[in-house]
């Protein structure tokens, strides 16, 4: 049985644009947790330069060890196809490297995976210490996705799961590294990625809610919260996700960005993220908002596509496990 003397892992997955977001990710991880506990922060990175790399290397304290891992350019059964592209926008293989965390890292029975766009008000080793059972995952339903139609239909009828809140967020996992590899996890995803090429809005985070569906633990959503101009904020958040377009260093007006700016400001970083956001344009916006309208009219699109997840496990099973 596991003890509280163990190390906790925790993942990141980067490029060098991220690293100043790491870094304030990092600072808030590391001023909130218990510092009786002991950590083990993965930084999986691709491209980072040596100045960040500098950067986030002297954030390192105890009871913090930091390990920085080289990222492959490509991913073994991962293809720059049309299918697998984020937001049905881009190709980044780092979305992909949360799906082979447990067969890279055997060592680990349990881990935190997070994306870089977050803070961490609360202490990220009660979020380690939820108790997974025989669930492969614990995450939060995605919320920013409620609101929009297209969106629901989408989740519902080409993901797959029972009502759209039950579709989680793939930017905040506790991961069952022991059971995902017993039940061939990794194995299994690649084997129905290369077989249908799925169709998705959010690759990584569809694969999961589809193969996961009834494995999967309900978080509360303090432990994922979200900007959602339709939502009052939450009190007490736990760990803050600056999800999609919502980004404070891009934005004035976002939902909790008071917490960022408090963080960011202790860090190497704060002038960088200040300047980035006085040099976001007005083309850059406008990008944004022609992204989000796309994805929307995808999810519309792809709701009533022939080959989805859903369509697949009704037919011929073999999608969830």
């Amino acid at each position: 049985m596991k003890t509280k003397t163990e190390k906790i892992p925790v993942f990141f997955t980067i490029d060098d644009k991220y690293a100043p977001l790491l870094g304030v990710a990092l600072r808030s991880l590391i001023d909130n947790a218990d510092k009786s506990r002991q950590y083990k922060i993965f930084i999986i990175h691709q491209g980072l330069s040596a100045e960040n790399r500098a950067f986030l290397e002297q954030m390192a304290e105890e009871p913090f060890e930091f390990e920085f891992v080289e990222m492959a350019e490509s991913l073994e059964g991962i293809e720059n196809r049309e299918e697998n592209l984020l937001r049905c926008d881009y190709f980044t293989a780092t979305i992909y490297y949360r799906l082979f965390l447990p067969d890279m890292f055997p060592q680990f029975d349990k881990a935190v995976y997070l994306d870089s766009d977050i803070v961490v008000p609360g202490d990220i080793s009660e979020l380690y210490d939820m108790q997974l059972g025989d669930n492969l995952i614990a995450a939060c339903p995605d919320w920013s996705i409620q609101e929009v139609p297209e969106l629901v239909r989408y989740v519902e009828n080409a993901v797959g799961v029972n009502e759209s809140r039950e579709y989680i967020n793939s930017g905040v996992l506790v991961m069952n590294m022991a059971k995902m590899r017993e039940c061939k996890f990794l194995e299994h995803f690649l084997t129905l990625l290369n077989k249908w090429h799925f169709k998705s809005i959010a690759p990584d985070q569809d694969y999961l809610n589809a193969i996961c569906r009834n494995r999967k633990l309900f978080l509360p959503e303090h432990w994922d919260a979200m900007p959602n101009r339709n939502k009052r904020p939450l009190g007490n958040p736990k760990l803050i996700h600056y999800n999609l377009f919502e980004k404070p260093w891009c934005y004035d007006g976002v939902q909790y960005e008071d917490y960022f700016w408090k963080i960011a400001e202790k860090t190497p970083f704060i002038n960088h993220l200040r300047k980035f956001k006085e040099n976001y344009s007005e083309s850059q916006k406008k990008h944004d908002m022609e992204s989000m309208q796309f994805l929307v009219r995808q999810g519309g699109i792809l709701a009533d596509a022939a080959i989805s997840f859903n369509n697949i496990s009704k037919t011929e099973g073999g999608i969830a496990l």
